[in-house]
């Protein structure tokens, strides 16, 4: 399989375990008619989360980089809050912690990222870079605010303030894969948004009722 196919391909596995998150949660709020944050809606975010790092590294985009890196642990710790992470065989809870450190410190060791290389990738011009690490940063911001507010209610939960970000971070996102020509971005987020106004809707619904 020729290596550009093979990175896409990874891309949108990353993309396709994503939005099978959104639609199992979506389809399990609807039925409750209360948003629902399930097991498997965390499990399919770090699998996701890991393949979509990997896609990052090898389109050497530090902006998907720097998102996935911040989002990996809280998803980590979502299922240490839901009593699910101590399950997994501690060899594999080692393994998945280490992971994406062991990439950077790896690359920066082998002469594959300098901090110019970072900032300086011939496909994408330092205002687009700039535009996709604040689209990386408010769409992480989402999950800082939903980790702070489990954290607080001593339960993993998706407040609505954690839809709202998801909505501006993807929009963001919208631009930059536009710009950026990245079909696995811009797939993912198009897809993303509509789930997003969606559980609004559920939320606004759940109040007034």
């Amino acid at each position: 399989m020729d290596s550009s196919l093979l990175i896409y391909v990874i891309g949108f596995t990353a993309q396709l375990l994503f939005s099978s998150r959104m639609i199992m949660q979506w389809l399990l709020s609807e039925k409750q008619k209360k948003v629902l944050t399930p097991i498997l809606f965390w499990e399919l975010s770090l699998l996701g989360s890991f393949l979509l790092f990997i896609y990052g590294y090898a389109r050497d985009d530090f902006a998907i980089m720097l998102g996935q890196s911040i989002t990996y642990f809280i998803y980590i710790r979502n299922l240490q809050l839901q009593g699910q992470w101590h399950k997994l065989h501690y060899l594999v809870r080692f393994l998945v912690l280490i992971f994406p450190v062991l990439v950077i410190v790896y690359s920066f060791f082998n002469n594959e990222y300098d901090l110019q290389k970072l900032f300086q990738n011939e496909a994408i011009s330092l205002r687009l870079m700039i535009l996709g690490i604040v689209a990386q940063i408010i769409f992480t911001l989402r999950f800082l605010y939903q980790w702070l507010y489990s954290e607080k209610q001593k339960k993993s939960t998706l407040p609505l303030g954690f839809w709202w970000l998801s909505l501006a971070g993807s929009s963001s996102i919208l631009i930059y894969a536009i710009f950026r020509k990245d079909p696995v971005l811009l797939i993912g987020h198009l897809f993303g948004c509509l789930m997003y106004i969606r559980n609004i809707i559920i939320h606004h619904n759940e109040i007034r009722e």
